[in-house]
């Protein structure tokens, strides 16, 4: 019986041979069967079998055409089909109904029709056309493949399925070879947890990772307020990382991540960002600046180096801030599970600047949230002409009308007031002690409090009935247990002094010059920030203002009373040597 199949076909063939295929009318190819094959004399697509060979001047112009179990061989590819028509000497076949092609490389496509050239070894599929790769298929209407360069192209619009992902573009080109696929025109990968939408997407299925040229957009399915967006970039579809080089941006847990080289894992949350960094914070009314950021999604929190500065915008008055390294997190409220509270941290010099208080310390920690700031490592705070230090200083804000509500100073606090702001003179208003807590009133210091050995220093006035002029009438000098010292616009007076007082006021002219001074005064307008911008740079290094020494009394009274007692001495007797 097997040779009698062999025998049949072999008549078959040599019968095929002897009729004539010539088409009654020219074929008419597509132009993409324009480019003809060069070099060597292309192999001719063979005839393997089909029930029957049919010619008719009514049909298919005339063309000789094979109706069942038809099938066509050429260089390793077996075409099947319900009818084939056959150009024998364009060495060209047009399929109709239920075609098949199956490939050496394994590759199969199916399709309603099918065109073949054998001399430029290139096909056109239509109708429902379904190339399976292995662990792929690819859907579309019509499709253009290329034997020669192994490669296949669609521009009607389709679907690619792998590994889960579904993929839908206007156009694609397929390399069998390297297993990469070029998208364009609306393309969307669809995967169960993320959705990447993009203008061109070339993808390597062998490292199963694609290329963004142009705009896309990286979609999180269970929050889809989390994406990324880049117009170049590269995405690990194994590890879920994502590599973005321009006009990047991440979105994340209602932030916003920018700059000019970034990276982010879609499974650990973790994310960098290089060169022109912004993160934006817009429920905390706040962004950092930098040159290198690392965010933390799972955690909320971020970290900014490289100069890196954050503000706060306040309706009324920003607040900006500036550190070598600077973090910003949220954690869950202990008394309200189901909020947040915000945070800020700057480390190594850190700096902070509002029109109403500016501030410097080695570190900064701000609950954003409650409005409490804690300031360490040699703090300083400025508020109009006054100076504040301490071993440690406690900010606390009214954050709903955004003014500043107090200050706690703890350990060394010092307070230094200028006794007149319109003048240059050295008379300075000074109070200290172990711990104080300042008042503000309407964003201006009110009132001081302060606990354990206190002391304060304060210049006495007082107005002239006749002139209406204010006139120094000298200086007290307080040591108590406690002191409340009240604030007032050019003076501080001395409102309560208890637990072993001891006040003593003296007259301009029996004080000196340095009984006006504690030790540790330190009255510093070169470090103090006067403008945002001065956050920017270690010291401002302003000119030290050069104040006048106001001893012109006490110097007065010191002569006459040398003079004095030199007309004494005078009148005493000398002793005379014998």
């Amino acid at each position: 019986m097997k040779k009698l199949f062999v025998f049949f076909l072999f008549i078959s063939a040599h019968f095929f041979a002897q009729i004539n295929t010539q088409p009654q009318q020219d074929l008419v190819k597509d132009p993409y069967f324009n480019n003809a094959q060069t070099g060597a004399t292309a192999e001719k697509v063979k005839l393997i079998h089909s029930d029957f060979f049919q010619k008719a001047l009514d049909k298919y112009n005339g063309n000789p055409y094979f109706s069942g179990n038809v099938q066509f061989a050429h260089q390793g590819s077996i075409l099947t089909a319900d009818v084939v028509i056959f150009y024998q000497e364009q060495n060209f076949v047009k399929a109709i109904g239920n075609v098949r092609l199956q490939n050496a490389d394994g590759s199969v496509i199916t399709s309603g029709e099918m065109e073949y050239d054998g001399n430029t070894q290139k096909g056109i599929a239509r109708k429902k056309v379904l190339l399976t790769d292995p662990g792929q298929t690819i859907q579309t209407e019509t499709l253009y493949y290329d034997r020669l360069s192994n490669k296949a192209y669609f521009n009607t619009g389709g679907t690619i399925t792998k590994d889960g992902n579904v993929m839908y573009t206007k156009s694609a080109t397929y390399d069998l070879n390297s297993r990469i696929i070029d998208f364009t025109g609306n393309v969307k990968i669809d995967n169960p947890e993320y959705t990447v939408e993009g203008v061109n997407i070339v993808q390597n299925q062998n490292t199963n990772t694609a290329t963004f040229n142009g705009a896309t957009t990286i979609t999180n399915k269970k929050n889809p307020s989390n994406l990324i967006y880049t117009e170049k970039g590269t995405y690990n579809m194994n590890s879920k990382e994502v590599y973005l080089k321009k006009n990047s941006r991440i979105h994340y847990n209602g932030k916003l991540l920018t700059g000019d080289d970034m990276y982010f894992n879609q499974i650990t949350g973790f994310g960098t960002a290089k060169g022109n960094v912004t993160l934006r914070d817009p429920r905390e009314n706040r962004y950092m600046k930098g040159g290198y950021a690392e965010i933390y999604e799972k955690k909320d929190s971020a970290m900014m180096t490289e100069k890196p500065y954050a503000v706060k915008i306040l309706e009324k008055d920003s607040m900006y801030f500036s550190a070598d390294r600077i973090l910003a997190y949220q954690k869950i409220d202990e008394q309200n599970p189901l909020k947040k509270k915000s945070f800020l941290r700057a480390y190594r010099k850190a700096r902070m600047f509002k029109s109403n208080i500016q501030l410097r310390a080695d570190s900064l920690s701000f609950n954003e949230t409650d409005g409490i700031m804690h300031l360490n490592g040699n703090p300083i705070a400025w508020s109009g002409e006054k100076q504040i230090t301490g071993n440690k200083i406690e900010a606390y804000f009214d954050t709903e009308n955004e003014f500043i509500d107090s200050l706690r100073v703890i350990g060394d606090a010092f307070a230094i007031s200028k006794a007149d702001s319109l003048n240059l003179k050295d008379e300075f208003n000074q109070v200290k002690g172990k711990l104080m807590t300042v008042y503000y009133e309407k964003n201006d210091v009110k009132l001081a409090k302060v606990i354990g050995n206190a002391q304060a220093i304060t210049y006495a006035d007082d107005r002239n009935e006749k002139t209406k002029e204010v006139e120094r009438i000298g200086v007290s000098l307080s040591t108590c247990g406690t002191i409340e010292a009240e604030f007032e616009d050019r003076k501080v007076q001395i409102i309560s002094c208890n637990i072993g007082a001891n006040v003593d006021t003296y007259p301009m002219s029996l004080i000196s010059r340095e009984q006006r001074f504690f030790p540790d005064f330190n009255w510093n307008t070169k470090d103090r920030l006067r403008t945002w911008r001065d956050i920017f740079v270690d010291s401002p290094n302003y000119e030290e203002i050069q104040y006048e020494a106001n001893d012109v009394l006490y110097k007065a009274a010191q002569k006459a009373i040398d003079e004095e007692k030199a007309k004494e001495e005078a009148k005493k007797p000398k002793r005379v040597r014998k």
